[in-house]
């Protein structure tokens, strides 16, 4: 029986579904041309349009290439096979039920056939558009100069070139799977395979069509083992914990995969003699493909699993041990870590020495100021509106100020649009009136006045009155210190600027500071920067009307003839745009550069295919304490090279972007740069001196660099193999439970071996499963290049790291009661600023801020003491007034250890203001003596490992500490800081020889 034909569509559905595909294309393509023709006018207003069309033409050739080449091996092996269909099937129950679909088909079948492949072509089109960057560097990739240690090829081909043939023979299979299911399913439906009637099963031609393409795939696959090769320098090494081929994979596994590229093409051409010319079946090509599976399981898996068990399991050390070396030696040159010098430091003086009365590189530097913390003090004392803003934390660069250079903690006066009010909120006000923030507010990092505020010295709005809080003129001046891009931009906050009639109406700043025209709200401005796209014309104003989806652009006069749009204000989203081939730094900072306000960006180039170096996730590597804090959170990118190839700026009032080669040796980044032109990023000798002054280690590659040095420090492979000698990050000191890890810290000071003070990135790691302090680690400039050091303590110091630290000092009985009154009963919280781990004089000096926040409404943090301790972290421990006042105590600490009086664990301090107590007798010495017996012994407890002993030694310790407190309190002598009495008024702490200016 016929079967009857599907029934067709009316011509009214057909006219519906040809409307709503219309319609579906026409917003389509709409949407896709506002957004490339703003685009456009974005990046010609940034002058970086060879960007813009240099990934654009790249993606519309791949896109058309390769959607091209794969729609025409599908769509030719789809009408291949409908040529070679049989004229004469036999009848059957399975051909007649056929009938029907090659009634439909057939009559149509060009148009059938072109559909498949354009549906096809269009998504492998879409697929490769996204290789851009891979095809870039494939065509503009050279040679880095260093060859891989196994088959001596140049890096370059790992970075450049293999991604790109990997990604081109991925594609060919895909082709070749689709063109044979494709071709199965045409040979299939007419006839030219088949499950039921009498005869063979497949036709000549539909076997030799079929097994063709069978045989090519076997082709590539000869293809893919011997790119296996080369991508095995690539894997995981589990034997030794490494990247990078082993012992069992250079020795059984690399053989195997050559061996399995010759067996491919022999049973490629076999299929193709055997099944049409031979044999004419399909069972000897079958018989093929199956032994060729079993010698991939057999040649590349049991062989290299037997080699890795009985071979190399048993003395892996030894046999793995090349590789090994291998690895760390590639990886400490792939991520910059083969210059980072390392240096011993003793860290035997356990007594604070008396040079610290007397330093001048070291103590005078020590910031006190925490850029998170003060963040919220610089909110409420310098927001003057409450639509302003700093950010939930501030950064800190260098300045010389009357010939005395110093670190400055600094945030510039942002405009928060989530912060207006529902009045101010409205589209005229967010777009055209509150447009810009106002000024680079800083204050020296080491000097606080007033009670714990900073010392303000730039950022006024205007003339400044003299104030005892902050300097009486301004001391970091921008001569343009308006901000129209900053951090606390987002995607929809753009801005509608320009001469709007003859009336200023942009809010510039608060009345009576001066300026161009005065209103009843403050002064008014309006901008006159090149920075902006012009939006003056009805064209302009329909294409952001339809981009924004506002209809203001066309109805309000505030959009006028001289209007233009400032839009992709973040500084770190206009250089990702501008330089789509960087990964970029997540802590962007601010600095007045030849009198205007500079954003600067750090760039690196990355990849993922250095052989034998160890791959790291940049999001897990670079998360800590600050993430999402006040810094970006990277992305979940995989990397096994990175380098800081670019400084970007961006200027906070126009936008311009510029980018500097920082790195003159990268070779990715030159690929990148003749990739679009050789001019799009400056050379490192247009940097200018200004700007060369205010560059810092930017602080994702330190973490970066830090976390992988705290294996790869170690060099010997056999001692890396064992693992006792790694480092680890420590989580941060007063919260260590939360596990996140202890920022770096930049810090102005010098360091053993250093010529003078440095501006330095500077982190504390400790030995694995430990808390003693292990190194000290440093990233900072030298002459303009950086400079990565590493001071390491000796295995068994008695230096404790900063956890221990932490504890041993908020731990002490007479500093835990001086906190508790910090406390005011439960009405304030105290919190603790960065802990500063500083080598001084073959010792530590920890430092470490105590600030004081009311619970009270828009309260701010007040830095209010400052804990220090020396030596081991635990014997010498005080919490002064101000540092200078700690630095003092700890010197006095050390002079009564050098006179044979202990110092007890913070027994009576000398008090404030100077004045000392009379010396120990009688009972009171003979408890002294007691103390110092007992921290004698928890020291040879802890150090012995017994963990019995080390609890009785401290319950010794503190029943002697109660004793010798309990006479203290007898004793006749006046009271010690940390005691009930009150400590004398104080401005605030501030570094030793730094003058405090008081009200």
């Amino acid at each position: 029986m016929r079967s009857s034909p599907l029934p067709r569509m009316s011509r009214r559905g057909r006219v519906t579904v040809g409307v709503l595909l219309g319609v579906f294309v026409l917003f389509t393509l709409l949407g896709w041309g506002v957004n490339a023709w703003t685009d456009w006018l974005w990046f010609d207003e940034v002058d970086y349009t060879a960007v813009f069309t240099g990934v654009l033409v790249t993606k519309l050739a791949l896109f058309g290439a390769v959607g091209a080449g794969v729609a025409l091996v599908v769509g030719g092996n789809l009408w291949l096979a409908y040529r070679l269909r049989p004229l004469l099937r036999p009848h059957s129950a399975e051909q007649a039920t056929l009938e029907r679909y090659r009634i439909l088909i057939a009559p149509r079948i060009r148009t059938w056939l072109l559909l498949v492949a354009v549906l096809v072509g269009l998504f492998a089109g879409l697929s490769a558009q996204g290789r851009w960057g891979q095809w870039m560097l494939f065509r503009n990739g050279g040679d880095f100069g260093v060859k891989d240690p196994e088959f001596g090829v140049d890096i370059g081909f790992y970075v450049f070139q293999l991604p790109f043939w990997r990604y081109l023979l991925g594609l060919g299979f895909t082709a070749v799977v689709l063109s044979v299911i494709g071709a199965l399913a045409v040979h299939y439906i007419f006839g030219g395979v088949r499950l039921q009637g009498v005869g063979d099963r497949m036709t000549n031609a539909a076997r030799a069509h079929l097994t063709s393409l069978v045989a090519v795939f076997v082709l590539l696959k000869a293809v893919a083992y011997v790119l296996d090769r080369r991508a095995m320098l690539l894997e995981y090494n589990e034997s030794a914990k490494l990247y990078g081929a082993g012992y069992a994979d250079i020795n059984a596994l690399l053989p195997a995969k050559e061996i399995l590229a010759y067996i491919s093409i022999v049973v490629a051409i076999a299929i193709i003699v055997f099944s049409n010319a031979v044999m004419r079946n399909l069972v000897w090509p079958g018989i093929s493909l199956a032994l060729l599976g079993i010698s991939a399981v057999a040649i590349g898996g049991i062989y290299p699993w037997a080699v890795q068990t009985f071979e190399v399991k048993p003395s892996a050390k030894d046999k793995e041990a090349p590789y090994i070396e291998r690895s760390i030696a590639a990886t400490r040159n792939a991520f910059g870590l083969t210059e980072a010098k390392s240096s011993p430091y003793a860290a035997n003086n356990l007594v604070p020495p008396a040079s610290l009365a007397t330093d001048t590189s070291v103590v005078p530097n020590t910031r006190l100021l925490d850029p998170q913390l003060v963040s919220e003090t610089y909110t409420q004392l310098q927001q003057v509106r409450n639509f302003y803003d700093f950010g939930p934390k501030l950064d800190i660069d260098r300045y010389t100020v009357e010939g005395r250079t110093q670190d400055y903690v600094v945030g510039v006066r942002e405009i928060n649009y989530a912060e207006l009010t529902s009045q101010q909120n409205n589209w005229i006000n967010r777009h055209t009136v509150f447009t810009h923030g106002y000024g680079l507010v800083g204050a020296p990092a080491n000097q606080v006045v007033c009670g714990g505020q900073p010392y303000f010295v730039s950022g006024y709005l205007g003339e400044k009155a003299q104030e005892a809080c902050s300097a009486p003129t301004e001391q970091i001046q921008a001569q343009q210190p308006r901000i129209y891009y900053g951090e606390r931009m987002r995607d929809s906050d753009y801005a509608i600027v320009g001469q709007t009639g003859d009336r200023n109406v942009e809010f510039d700043r608060p009345t009576g500071s001066g300026g161009d025209q005065s209103s009843g709200n403050g002064v008014n401005y309006t901008y006159d920067g090149k920075g902006g796209v012009a939006i003056g014309s009805f064209p302009r104003k329909l294409l952001y009307a339809i981009k924004e989806q506002e209809s203001n652009f066309l109805l309000s006069e505030a959009v006028n003839e001289n209007s233009k749009l400032l839009y992709v204000r973040n500084p770190r989203d206009r250089v990702e745009k501008v330089a789509p081939f960087l990964t970029l730094d997540g802590d962007p900072y601010p600095a007045v550069i030849d009198g205007r306000i500079q954003w600067i960006v750090d760039g690196y180039t990355t990849a993922a295919t250095y052989p034998y170096a160890e791959q790291v996730n940049l999001q897990a590597e670079t998360a800590d304490e600050l993430t999402n804090k006040g810094t970006f959170q990277l992305a979940r990118e995989n990397v096994n090279y990175i380098r800081n190839s670019v400084k970007a700026t961006v200027d906070a009032y126009d936008g311009t972007v510029k980018l500097y080669q920082f790195d003159d040796k990268d070779p990715v980044l030159r690929a990148w740069n003749k990739a679009f032109g050789g001019d799009l990023v400056q050379p490192r000798s247009a940097i200018p001196a200004e700007l060369m002054a205010h560059l810092r280690y930017p602080a994702d590659l330190f973490k970066l660099q830090r976390n992988l040095l705290a294996k790869f420090h170690v060099t010997d492979p056999g001692a890396f193999y064992n693992g006792d000698d790694f480092w680890q990050v420590p989580n941060v000191p007063d919260a260590p439970d939360t596990g996140q890890k202890q920022p770096p810290y930049y810090l102005y000071t010098q360091f053993p071996g250093q010529e003078g003070p440095r501006f330095q990135l500077t982190s504390a790691v400790t030995p694995i499963g430990r808390q003693n302090l292990a190194a000290l680690i440093s990233g900072s400039y030298v002459d303009g290049q950086p400079r990565l050091e590493m001071l390491e303590l000796p295995d068994q110091t008695r230096i404790s790291g900063p956890v221990q630290v932490h504890q041993q000092m908020t731990n002490n009985g007479a500093i835990r009661q001086q906190l508790s009154q910090l406390n005011a009963d439960g009405k304030a919280q105290v919190q603790y600023g960065n802990l500063l781990s500083l080598p001084f004089a073959d010792g530590m000096l920890y430092v470490e801020p105590v600030y004081v926040k009311s619970n009270q409404q828009n309260a701010y943090p007040l830095l209010q003491k400052v804990l220090l301790s020396y030596g081991d972290g635990g014997s010498y421990v005080v919490l002064a007034n101000s540092l200078a006042d700690g630095i003092k105590q700890l010197v006095e600490q050390g002079k009564q250890a050098a006179a044979g009086t202990p110092p007890a664990a913070n027994p009576p301090l000398p008090a404030a203001g100077g004045n000392q107590p009379p010396a120990l007798t009688g009972e009171l010495a003979a408890a002294a003596a007691q103390v110092q017996a007992a921290i004698a012994e928890v020291k040879a407890a802890q150090s012995s490992g017994d963990f019995e002993r080390y609890g009785k030694a401290l319950k010794a310790l503190d029943d002697a500490v109660n004793r010798f407190q309990a006479l203290s309190k007898n004793a006749t002598a006046p009271a010690p800081t940390g005691s009930s009495a009150a400590p004398p008024p104080s401005p605030g702490p501030s570094a030793g020889g730094t003058p405090t200016p008081s009200g």
